[in-house]
């Protein structure tokens, strides 16, 4: 992959032959015919490289390509020069192809993860976890008992440049294609738009040995249709720098989930239009995301003390354990914190605030996207209420150029567009996030001698909400 242009060598050849292709026609005759050759061989030399895992984008180029060879084997069929009236717009069709294909190659790319900043290696495992507790709330079927599947980045052993890396969205290329289709159909555009990330691998080894000593958790809870995996290099990073992260996938609220049997449920969640009504469902959503952060916690220790027969077991220190997400999820890390003493410290991601959220005793970081709606102040007033009355010292952290989705992974492939990615950059915005979460983490969970205030303040509008009680 190319840095900043997120294309491969074989795809710049494509886009640079084929735009040549198209061009030589206005080029002097000596070296019209010269040019066409090199950019011919250019265009087949990448294509053929690539045509197993092409992408559709590169196909709009090469339709160029096929127009403008179709039009001059017409012309050599009647053995008629084609009049320059008539090829200008044949040449601005065919150079628009090449242009679209090549923008919408940029604009969606396969997405490049940035290498975790730490010291250790990355292992990551997925499991999964019925708790014989709860009914499922998404089925009207008795006895159908809730089940969620949670994927897992540690901290691991070095492992060789050759060994593979964990696939994006999912264990297998079927899985994550089935989990992209489940976020296009939720978001509702066309698939295609979502076909780079199912492409991707990321630094993580599936099933590397665990590094030596005992990490604090991390559990995260995505955004409403969210899915377990949409924030891992942020998980990435934690993990090499000494943290377990638990993704949860929340079935019939995240996007698509797959479930060990390969049955694949897709969100059951939708808003009605009624602020009131929606406000009662999303009450709901959290109750349930907070309980099941609740059970992979417990989940957790069981591993750990080796009752679930998992390579981590003896890994896992879950009295230092954060509850996290972003949107929802956010909402649903400060629902569990509240209700369950065995969570150390809070991270909301741009998440909302519950009409009935209770005290949260644990200290919280709050990341908010810029404020500049009349929507936003609203929601920042909302979020202030719940962090004022703090037992423990809270934080809010308003990143100026961020959106919703900057907390995420998608700024590493969605298109720059402020209003939905930010404008903090691909890997600018990942960097922003893992960077104010590990010193929080650092700070909450290992007891480090942190300026939290200090680290913070330099990424945005920081408001530090102290304790006001004894």
């Amino acid at each position: 992959m190319i840095p900043g242009l997120r294309l491969t060598v074989r795809e710049l050849l494509v886009i640079l032959g084929s735009s040549a292709l198209v061009l030589a026609r206005w080029l002097p005759p000596a070296a019209r015919r010269r040019t066409a050759v090199i950019a011919a061989a250019l265009v087949v030399a990448g294509a053929a490289t690539a045509l197993a895992g092409m992408r559709w984008q590169l196909m709009l180029v090469l339709a160029g390509d096929a127009l403008l060879l179709a039009g001059a084997g017409i012309a050599r069929l009647l053995r008629r020069r084609v009049r320059w009236w008539l090829a200008v717009p044949g040449t601005l069709v065919c150079l628009g192809l090449v242009a679209a294909g090549s923008v919408a190659a940029w604009a969606l790319p396969v997405p490049s993860f940035p290498k975790p900043s730490g010291p250790s290696g990355v292992g990551t495992a997925v499991v999964q976890w019925t708790d014989a507790g709860r009914d499922e709330p998404g089925t009207p079927d008795a006895g159908d008992r809730r089940t969620v599947v949670v994927q897992l980045w540690y901290p691991a052993q070095p492992a060789a440049h050759d060994v593979p890396r964990a696939r994006y969205l999912g264990r297998t290329r079927a899985e994550a294609e089935a989990v992209a289709a489940g976020a296009a159909d939720y978001l509702g555009v066309p698939a295609l738009l979502l076909s780079g990330p199912p492409r991707a691998h990321t630094h993580a080894v599936p099933g590397a040995t665990p590094a030596d000593g005992r990490f604090p958790v991390v559990l995260f809870s995505p955004g409403l249709g969210g899915v377990r995996s949409q924030n891992t290099a942020w998980a990435e990073d934690l993990a090499s720098r000494g943290y377990v992260v638990a993704g949860v996938d929340h079935p019939y609220d995240s996007a698509a989930v797959v479930f060990a049997d390969g049955r694949t449920v897709e969100t059951a969640v939708a808003a009605s239009g009624d602020p009131e009504e929606d406000d009662k469902r999303a009450a709901g959503w959290t109750a349930v995301r907070a309980a099941d952060l609740g059970f992979v916690l417990t989940q957790l220790g069981r591993l750990d003390r080796g009752e679930l027969g998992h390579p981590l077991a003896g890994r896992l220190d879950t009295a230092r354990a954060a509850a996290t997400g972003h949107s929802i999820g956010g909402a649903a890390a400060l629902r569990a914190a509240a209700r369950d003493d065995r969570f150390t410290a809070v991270i909301n991601l741009d998440g909302g605030i519950g009409p009935d959220q209770g005290p949260v005793r644990q200290p919280v970081l709050a990341l908010t996207h810029a404020i500049d709606r009349p929507e936003d102040t609203r929601y920042v007033a909302r979020l202030t209420a719940a962090l004022e009355p703090a037992t423990a010292t809270n934080y809010r952290l308003t990143v100026p150029g961020s959106a919703h989705l900057t907390f995420t992974d998608a700024p590493l492939y969605l298109p720059p567009v402020p209003a939905v990615a930010g404008s903090l950059g691909r890997t600018g915005s990942v960097r922003m996030t893992t960077q104010t979460c590990a010193a929080f983490l650092d700070a909450t969970l290992r007891g480090q001698g942190i300026d939290l205030p200090a680290a913070l303040a330099p990424h945005g509008d920081l408001h530090v909400y102290r304790p006001t009680g004894p």
